[in-house]
């Protein structure tokens, strides 16, 4: 069966592939440039534990709003850091965007839906400070990868879960792009189910979503964005490797199509000899350079306005 295989490769890439390093790889092809942004750090954006935040400020005059992104790393919702895609807050700060790289609070201490309040409470927050820092509040995105994918595409498609805060009362937590890479988009997909039951394979699920499968499925479906694909969505683009071994691409393909018979604009870029990250040989990498690109091009055309 196709999910006995992918069980069986998954424990094998677990014991070779550090999960907290997905994509800082490709951090040393951008840390020698100099970039025209200033980096501000630990910024709290709540008063529970990480809730923390980094922004990457484009060094420009200020007479006019730019569009913000929110920025959210991997790890398996257990582990990571705002560090991890820094390159990737970088190269939105180059091109003039006001880039929030977040902490959120990590499994299996804190279990779904934490992590995916403190992603909605870190866009309120910045909207909330948008005069502060010069943001326009009505132009959002999110971008991330795995487990930031993710949560991304939750903040792409579904509104704000906990209002409760009066400081944030009515500010939406809803953003206008997103940018998935390789994110897992439906926890009711058979493989899931499955590894939920084993272990090893399922540990990081369970831990994250509090119980298996069979004891919460309706929680495992909650967390699935594309349970709330609707046709009000973010325009999303979709970055994906044929070789991923963690989250298989059928992921992707499945809220790609969701989407797009929605009405939602969606475009998937499949990168051949790819992996669950950015490493491989030089070909490969440049393929996932080259679609990162395209990607911060479908951030600006509905973002910017730009063409």
């Amino acid at each position: 069966m196709r999910w006995r295989r992918w069980t069986v490769t998954v424990v094998v890439t677990l014991l070779a592939l550090a999960v907290v390093g997905l994509v800082t790889s490709v951090a040393a092809w951008q840390a020698a440039q100099q970039l025209p942004f200033e980096v501000r750090e630990d910024i709290a954006y709540g008063s529970l534990e990480r809730q923390t935040l980094d922004l990457y400020l484009p060094k420009d005059d200020g007479s006019k709003r730019r569009p913000a992104v929110i920025v959210i790393h991997g790890g398996a919702w257990r582990s990571g850091d705002k560090k991890q895609l820094r390159f990737l807050a970088e190269r939105f700060a180059e091109r003039g965007y006001v880039a929030a790289a977040i902490n959120y609070r990590l499994a299996p201490k804190w279990q779904y839906p934490a992590q995916l309040d403190d992603c909605q409470r870190a866009v309120r927050w910045l909207r909330k400070h948008a005069d502060e820092f010069g943001v326009d509040p009505k132009r959002f995105g999110a971008a991330g990868a795995s487990a930031g994918g993710h949560l991304s595409l939750l903040l792409g498609t579904r509104e704000t879960r906990d209002d409760s805060d009066p400081e944030l009362k009515g500010i939406s937590s809803k953003v206008q792009c997103v940018l998935d890479i390789f994110g897992p988009s439906d926890f009711t997909d058979e493989r899931y189910v499955q590894a939920s039951r084993l272990p090893l394979v399922g540990k990081a699920l369970v831990e994250f979503l509090g119980k298996p499968y069979d004891e919460a499925p309706e929680v495992w479906k909650e967390a699935s964005p594309i349970t709330h694909v609707s046709s009000d969505d973010a325009p999303t683009f979709i970055l994906h490797g044929d070789k991923d071994p963690l989250v298989p691409i059928e992921q992707s393909q499945r809220i790609a199509e969701a989407l797009r018979k929605a009405g939602v604009e969606v475009r998937l870029v499949v990168i051949e000899g790819m992996g669950h990250g950015f490493n491989g040989n030089p070909t490969v990498r440049q393929k996932a350079m080259d679609a990162l690109n395209e990607a911060l091009a479908f951030f600006d055309r509905h973002l910017k306005g730009q063409p």
